[in-house]
């Protein structure tokens, strides 16, 4: 059975949070909460930790957890995310922590986490190297300039480090490689914006929005998503997401968790 989804990455995953500030336009997680009735496109900008869940004591899984997959570690949700990651990584666990990164979040991240680094590694979510391009898609996060910084920070504090460029938000994806590639330790995803139209619907999307989102899918058609592999397929750290996967012939990974 072919593996896609979160699951590419890890073959756990947990979260501890109801809604995410950043309010990015095509999330799936706020989308899913919207279509079952568990939110709405206002309340989920409105983070709300359940408690029971950052309290939870954990037991050593056979394989990595990813942390979070629904919302993300902002300074409202940074002192649960550093007590559910402690004991996570004290019952001897392997994780991945997933983020639109807050620099002071990973400073204290880091700072927390230290004992472990070994079992610890960064994914942070880079999209495009525009403020302007990343404030339109994603208004409640850090630009460009943060998340760059809080790449730095994690890999001269020695631990592993990766980029997601999933989606991809603009046809710029070599420029967003270049600036990371010195300070990535494991490896560079890439992917497709997908499901877009639907998801940017149901997230209440206004009309600058649906178009830009239209353009947006557009542009990632099979001519250009096969002319970025070809330029991009021999670097070394470059991983391909399923959506492109599915576009060039690249097999799906049948297990959970390769990271591959």
């Amino acid at each position: 059975m072919a593996i896609t989804g979160t699951r590419e990455w890890a073959e756990h995953s947990a979260n501890i949070c109801r809604g995410c500030s950043h309010d990015c336009g095509y999330c799936y997680a706020k989308a899913m909460a919207v279509r079952f009735g568990r939110s709405t496109p206002d309340a989920w900008r409105v983070e709300v930790v359940d408690e029971r869940k950052a309290r939870q004591q954990w037991r050593h899984k056979s394989g990595r957890i990813m942390y979070p997959t629904t919302h993300d570690v902002t300074p409202t949700t940074l002192d649960a995310s550093v007590s559910v990651l402690r004991s996570m990584l004290g019952a001897g666990n392997d994780v991945l922590i997933v983020s639109k990164p807050h620099l002071a979040c990973v400073e204290r991240l880091c700072a927390e986490l230290a004992s472990w680094r070994e079992r610890v590694m960064f994914r942070f979510t880079i999209g495009s190297l525009s403020a302007n391009v990343l404030r339109f898609w994603e208004p409640g996060a850090p630009g460009p300039d943060e998340r760059l910084s809080s790449l730095g920070h994690a890999y001269a504090a020695g631990y592993r480090t990766s980029i997601s460029c999933e989606p991809m938000l603009d046809d710029d994806v070599a420029a967003v490689v270049r600036a990371v590639e010195p300070y990535v330790s494991d490896s560079i995803w890439i992917g497709k914006a997908n499901g877009l139209s639907a998801r940017l619907r149901l997230n209440g999307a206004d009309a600058e929005h649906l178009v830009a989102g239209r353009v947006l899918a557009d542009s990632q058609n099979d001519v250009a998503i096969r002319s970025l592999y070809g330029c991009l397929r021999s670097h070394p750290l470059v991983r391909w997401k399923e959506s492109i996967k599915a576009v060039v012939g690249l097999a799906l990974p049948t297990v959970a968790g390769l990271d591959v």
